[in-house]
């Protein structure tokens, strides 16, 4: 099956709540299945080992898309500075990743608020993906306001 390599996406958003928050909103699944995925998905299942070398595996349901599922690895923390994960894209628990790439997550500190800057490197994806990825910038952009509604709420 033909793949495609290389789309990046770097993002930035000001968030009014301290670093070691964001960062706990990205690593414990009962935080980040409040917020994780565009408008309109919920995540019924998320778990996430925020260890080295701990899994990622979240089902984000959409009433369009049933069946999506993101795996991955932690492959680095630094609380509350950096995460770096591998995030892949399934339609299916247990079939291939249709998508394959490498998220980081970095936090600095301003003025008492987090600057998060988001690197998302899409290593390889189906060519059937291309509509996907062209709505990559709104969907995380999604997220992360997701993301500032529930760290308001914390």
């Amino acid at each position: 099956m033909a793949t495609h390599n290389n789309k990046e996406l770097t993002l930035t958003h000001i968030f009014d709540a301290p670093r070691a928050l964001v960062f706990k909103a990205w690593t414990d699944p009962s935080h980040l299945a409040k917020w994780w995925g565009p408008n309109g998905f919920t995540n019924p299942v998320c778990e996430a080992n925020a260890v080295p070398g701990g899994a990622i595996r979240i089902h984000m349901y959409h009433p369009d898309f049933p069946d999506h599922w993101v795996k991955g690895v932690f492959r680095e923390l630094d609380e509350p500075n950096r995460i770096v994960f591998e995030n892949n894209g399934h339609v299916g628990e247990h079939n291939e990743p249709f998508i394959e790439s490498v998220t980081t997550v970095t936090l600095d500190e301003l003025d008492g608020k987090t600057k998060l800057t988001l690197h998302v490197l899409v290593n390889t994806y189906k060519p059937e993906m291309e509509s996907a990825l062209a709505g990559m910038e709104e969907g995380w952009s999604q997220s992360l306001a997701r993301l500032g509604g529930v760290l308001l709420q914390s």
